[in-house]
């Protein structure tokens, strides 16, 4: 590559870091969170399966936001964002983490109500 390493700045800090250490570095982070995700699927804490929090496991919530910090992360590095404004940054990024966090709050809605039905037979919105 023409430019093979990149200048960074860090608490007045100069240091240079390669595109490998990079790499290198993303591929460390993603796999250590899919392996926590991971882990957590194959044994399936007892304390994380029997407690919920707004109507669901808690175990959920975590692979719900263990995939956001993923999801993050790879916009951060792939698409450039770090060397974006911050405005440009924060409107590609929290956009995306508000749908998300409107979807779940629908889905638990909606899910909550198709439980109520399947136990309680029909029941009618009551506005």
């Amino acid at each position: 590559m023409a430019h093979d390493h990149k200048l960074e700045i860090f608490r007045g800090l100069v240091k240079f870091k390669s595109n490998t250490q990079k790499i290198w570095g993303v591929l460390i982070f993603l796999t250590l969170v899919t392996i926590v995700e991971v882990v957590l699927g194959i044994i399936k804490p007892a304390s994380l399966m029997h407690n919920s929090f707004l109507g669901m496991k808690l175990l959920n919530w975590i692979f719900i936001i263990l995939t956001l910090v993923k999801a993050y992360y790879i916009s951060w590095d792939f698409m450039h964002l770090r060397d974006e404004k911050t405005s440009l940054r924060r409107s590609i990024v929290w956009t995306p983490i508000f749908l998300v966090v409107y979807l779940v709050f629908i889905l638990l809605v909606e899910a909550n109500y198709i439980n109520d039905v399947f136990t309680n037979g029909f029941v009618t919105w009551n506005f």
